[in-house]
């Protein structure tokens, strides 16, 4: 008589993770074959929805908003540039994931030396992390706004957001795909609904997508601002590093046999249809708030940028451009509809920085752990600033309270700019190689020539805005002695992020090198 052992497997809190990415719903989605265009795009829909969230989360907000009222419709260009921008890189990422059945972040430290992948996972990690800030400072806000409660409970009720994503990992990818496009249509319905009743200057508007001269000036200096201050702050908040891991990951979601080249080709195909659609969503979404900034509000009303500055000036008929707006205002909705607005943009953030929390842990250094735990200890690390601040300024008025709140998040945003050239330039090089790709899918020449002259056009300007954002620390009236510092430092990190990157192209060249004499490829 034989006896049966029950094999009872343990799951541990963090575990070792070297499989395909995002394991649990790789492949997981189907899609039909030999339908028409349209029913094969809605199934390929998706991911480019939780992508373009990274484009419109609350640190574009006072960046839009404040460059349209400084600077009227000069920045609009700025906003278009960065847009087309996003989707070559996403473009790119995407391919990537299909193509080589690798993320990012996997295809990364396979190229690489350990090391190298722990330094660019704790790099990364701080761009999430600075990312999170912002959507801590925005849902508290908002919920403060919306229901009264105090900042410093509101923060905190913001851990909870943990409950939804356990809830969200039970119902299914496809159905988090459709909860994203729900609050990205509310957020853009909002925005369309107070733009309208401004009846802005639309000739304006398009004059304003042909960028000139003007737009990248070091003069005038208006509200603190100069056009290439406003641009470089616009840049920064719309091309963020976590995007490209996050796509080349869910981008493998889908269904794809990849011993049949057609069946890939067409996966990278609509990708791109789906990621460009969803990203001239998030086009619109800032392009309306830099409108919101020259045609809701009269020029040069709007003094406190932050937050609660924007929620209070749309309750202010004296702020507003026109009758109609002042009339809505008196109800409380344009203010009201605002808030819920900014409360739709952190919950979709929410999703999307957790799943590349994950997708770059488990590339970078092949640890796994469960989403909502990884959410909770993330969420967690990201609260203490935030209630840090709070605290501190709990006992001063309410200016001094919402402005050091502001500057916070304005301020976290710096490990942005260090970040994101280690994900775009590998991603540049990877997709370039016909080792990694194979010769149908790399890069087109054209593709390429654009793909650098993004990549070294944003790395330059996020170095040469370095300096102003290591400044911005010191608040707005930064002694001669502190802006020097400031400067010291800011040289210094730039120093520091050149040698990392020439580092990380060296290890990638030789890996790819290796790779090309493994697999004899000419």
């Amino acid at each position: 008589m034989s006896e049966t052992k029950e094999v009872v497997h343990k799951h541990k809190l963090i575990e070792y993770a070297n499989g395909p990415s995002l394991e649990e719903i790789n492949g997981t989605v189907k899609v039909p074959k030999g339908k028409g265009f349209w029913k094969t795009l809605f199934a390929y829909s998706g991911p480019g929805a939780l992508v373009a969230v990274g484009y419109m989360d609350p640190g574009n907000w006072s960046t839009s908003i404040t460059g349209g009222q400084n600077f009227q419709y000069l920045l609009m260009s700025v906003i278009l540039m960065s847009s087309l921008i996003a989707m070559l890189l996403q473009y790119m990422a995407a391919k990537l994931g299909i193509v080589s059945q690798m993320d990012l972040a996997q295809a990364i430290r396979a190229r690489t030396s350990k090391s190298l992948g722990i330094v660019l996972w704790i790099l990364t990690e701080l761009a999430i992390m600075a990312t999170d800030i912002a959507e801590v400072i925005g849902a508290a806000i908002a919920l403060y706004l919306l229901f009264n409660i105090p900042l410093l409970i509101a923060v905190l009720i913001t851990v909870l957001d943990v409950l939804l994503l356990l809830l969200l990992t039970k119902v299914g990818f496809r159905k988090i795909e459709a909860i994203v496009v729900a609050l990205i249509i509310v957020i853009l319905l909002v925005f369309v609904y107070q733009v309208a009743l401004s009846n802005p200057d639309w000739s304006g508007v398009i004059k304003g997508l042909v960028p000139n001269a003007q737009t990248f000036a070091a003069t005038p200096h208006i509200g603190g601002q100069t056009p290439l201050t406003g641009a470089l702050g616009i840049i920064g908040a719309t091309v963020m590093p976590h995007n490209l891991y996050l796509h080349s990951a869910i981008s493998q979601t889908r269904e794809i046999d990849h011993e049949d080249e057609e069946s890939v080709a067409q996966t990278v195909r609509f990708s791109a249809w789906d990621s460009n659609i969803q990203l001239t969503a998030a086009f619109f979404v800032n392009a309306l708030l830099l409108i919101m900034g020259v045609a809701v509000f009269k020029n040069g009303a709007v003094k406190d940028p932050s937050f609660f500055g924007l929620y209070h000036a749309l309750s202010d008929t004296s702020t507003l451009s026109n009758e109609v707006l002042a009339s809505v205002a008196r109800s409380g909705v344009l203010s009201a509809l605002f808030a819920v607005a900014l409360l739709a943009s952190g919950q979709n953030s929410t999703i999307t920085g957790t799943l590349t929390g994950q997708v770059i842990m488990e590339g970078f250094v092949h640890m796994k752990m469960p989403l909502w735990a990884r959410r909770l200890i993330t969420r967690l690390i990201s609260v203490i600033p935030v209630v840090i601040c709070v605290m501190m300024t709990s006992g001063k008025s309410a200016i001094e309270e919402h402005s050091a709140l502001n500057d916070l998040m304005n301020n976290s945003q710096v490990f942005l700019a260090f970040a994101l050239p280690f994900s775009m330039l590998p991603l540049l090089m990877m997709t370039d190689s016909k080792v990694e790709m194979g010769e149908r899918f790399k890069n087109s020449t054209w593709i390429k020539i654009l793909g650098w002259i993004s990549v070294i056009g944003l790395t330059y300007l996020n170095m040469i805005g370095l300096p102003g954002q290591i400044e911005g620390f010191y608040g707005d009236n930064a002694t001669q002695s502190q802006i020097m510092t400031a400067d010291v430092i800011a040289y210094t990190l730039i120093v520091a992020v050149l040698a990392l990157l020439i580092w990380t192209i060296i290890e990638l060249y030789k890996g790819n090198k290796r790779y090309q004499e493994k697999m004899n490829i000419k």
